[in-house]
């Protein structure tokens, strides 16, 4: 089903949501390697590296290299870098293809600010893909050419460098819940989606269907609201991950990222972030790529306009960059 376009409320809350700071954050995906090496001994520390070694996928030569990039970032050294992060519908209601990227955000971190920024692109935004020669939905680019196809479509589209990308599908999303014991969210509105009723106000612990299900919504209240209940999905994970069940439950974490995640960061790469920028986790900065939606030919689009793009690509390219 095509989306309808927001509601003026919603579009009035995601102003005035805009570049909110949070404390901790997606960084801490990051830091959880380090806990669950500390926690899981030399045993545990060698399985860790096994799986991160099977969710590796080196992209980069089918990435352009941005001009922005004379080197490759020096994580030693401590250079802020960015991260693609890709929601991927494979595995929902079944789904074996490509997939396309239905949750997309780009997560800077900048040690020297001592932050980290995590913005978000509609799924619907209308713009050329590189490499398909053709002008789609921005979440189509995976499908026609998976994370190195999206990463080039998003360097091209908002003139900023893409240094790494992890991509998780719907249905190892499902099993990340189930891995670490479930989860526990208090919905901001109350709605039922699939065989689950949701009930603003009330603490809820969901297994990983549920979680699912939670996270799927988006016909009461549209995508930018559905994008930000994936984000409470993923913190409310990271939260679970660090508690004392999480780390007993690693071996089935390991599982459920060995099947559904990937990712062109290596297990060396992941440890010098874990180490060498954890400050950086004190401040998160959110904000969101904003357009209109429109219609064309039946088939729903956001326009993004230009002064827009130009925004958020100077606060990226800031963070990175800095002035």
């Amino acid at each position: 089903m095509e989306e309808t376009p927001i509601t003026r409320m919603e579009r009035y809350h995601l102003e005035k949501n805009k570049k909110t700071k949070k404390r901790g954050g997606c960084l801490k995906w990051f830091l959880i390697i380090l806990i669950c090496i500390i926690g899981m001994g030399a045993c545990g520390y060698f399985q860790f590296k096994g799986s991160i070694d099977k969710i590796h996928e080196d992209v980069s030569e089918e990435v352009d290299p941005h001009e922005s990039r004379g080197k490759k970032v020096n994580l030693k050294r401590g250079d802020a870098f960015s991260v693609l992060l890709l929601g991927i519908d494979t595995g929902e209601y079944g789904r074996v293809d490509q997939g396309r990227s239905d949750s997309i955000m780009i997560m800077t971190i900048s040690p020297k600010n001592n932050r980290t920024r995590l913005t978000s692109i509609p799924r619907d935004s209308l713009v050329p893909i590189v490499g398909h020669d053709t002008t789609d939905k921005i979440n189509h680019a995976y499908a026609y050419g998976g994370a190195a196809m999206s990463i080039n479509t998003i360097q091209s589209f908002l003139d900023v460098p893409i240094d790494y990308y992890v991509a998780i599908n719907m249905a190892g999303v499902q099993q990340m819940v189930d891995a670490v014991g479930g989860i526990t969210i208090t919905p901001q509105t109350t709605f039922t989606q699939g065989n689950f009723t949701f009930y603003e106000g009330q603490i809820t612990h969901m297994d990983g269907a549920m979680a699912l299900e939670y996270s799927r919504m988006r016909e009461l209240d549209g995508d930018y609201a559905r994008q930000n209940r994936q984000r409470e999905v993923v913190m409310a994970i990271i939260a679970q991950l660090v508690t004392v069940e999480g780390v007993m439950n690693y071996q089935s974490v390991l599982k459920a990222m060995e099947q559904n995640i990937q990712t062109n960061m290596t297990f060396d790469e992941m440890v010098e972030v874990s180490l060498n920028y954890r400050d950086a986790a004190g401040t998160i900065e959110n904000d969101q790529l904003s357009g209109e939606g429109t219609t064309i030919d039946g088939i729903y689009y956001e326009i993004i306009s230009d002064e827009e793009v130009a925004r958020v690509s100077a606060a990226i390219n800031k963070e990175l960059f800095g002035e």
